[in-house]
């Protein structure tokens, strides 16, 4: 799989418990009672804000309360964990992202056992990543900030939501294809982050289109690119990366 790739290989999706799977959890009653959902991430991200938008529509639908049991930590493990220890009836989901993919290799030792505790339920969501810089750091696009890392290498920093999370590998993709070197601030949950970067105490970040576009409209920070193959329909005057200095970069959560 080229690096290029890698974001696409794991969406949003729903899993819980493998021995759920059988009576009586999914007998027609279910759920006869509120169904958590634990986001192992912090709340006002991408993937708090898609699983509110599900457990409201599972609500409406089944019932039921579906309710959001925010667990950041450990680039998502914290949260896993405690969801791959919940009782195995069901009434225990967990958000997961391409964040718990990537872990499958940086963090050898998890105390889950990803494939095996978990089953897969149904996709939600992908989006493409905007770039943004705080307007106060003088980079107004992606050539001001390949220029600006060449010249300063190591001065530049970036922040992410923790180690492994789709925020860090975009950065680590861009420093790689772009041959530059900047340092890494890693946040407990994407909302530290965004709340630094919108507060000019970091200088960029890697967020979800659907996530900072208001900022990037209010002008609390500057849109420099984003990473998918193609524009974003939602910012279609920011080019992608790709276009606009590191061709064949794509990236989306």
């Amino acid at each position: 799989m080229q690096r290029k790739q890698f974001f696409q290989a794991a969406l949003i999706f729903l899993g819980l418990s493998a021995s759920a799977v059988h009576a009586p959890a999914w007998a027609q009653n279910y759920p006869n009672r509120p169904v958590r959902i634990v986001v192992p991430f912090a709340t006002g991200g991408p993937a708090d804000v898609y699983a509110r938008f599900i457990a409201q529509r599972l609500t409406d639908a089944m019932g039921q309360s579906f309710v959001i049991d925010n667990k950041p930590g450990g680039g998502s493990v914290i949260g896993t964990d405690l969801a791959a220890k919940s009782p195995a009836d069901g009434y225990t989901l967990l958000m997961m992202s391409n964040t718990h993919t990537v872990n499958e290799t940086l963090i050898p030792n998890k105390p889950f056992a990803l494939m095996k505790d978990f089953v897969g339920v149904a996709p939600i969501n992908y989006s493409d990543l905007v770039l943004v810089a705080h307007p106060s750091k003088g980079i107004n696009t992606l050539a001001d900030l390949l220029k600006k890392a060449q010249a300063e290498p190591g001065k530049l920093n970036y922040a992410s939501s923790g180690p492994g999370t789709p925020y860090h590998m975009a950065g680590e993709l861009l420093k790689s294809m772009a041959r530059i070197n900047m340092v890494h601030v890693p946040y407990k949950g994407s909302s530290g982050a965004r709340t630094d970067i919108i507060g000019g105490q970091v200088d960029l970040m890697f967020d979800a289109v659907p996530t900072m576009t208001e900022q990037v409209k209010a002008g609390k920070v500057k849109a420099l690119a984003t990473s998918g193959r193609a524009r974003s329909d939602v910012m279609p005057d920011v080019p992608t990366l790709s276009e606009a200095g590191v061709p064949g970069y794509e990236a989306t959560i």
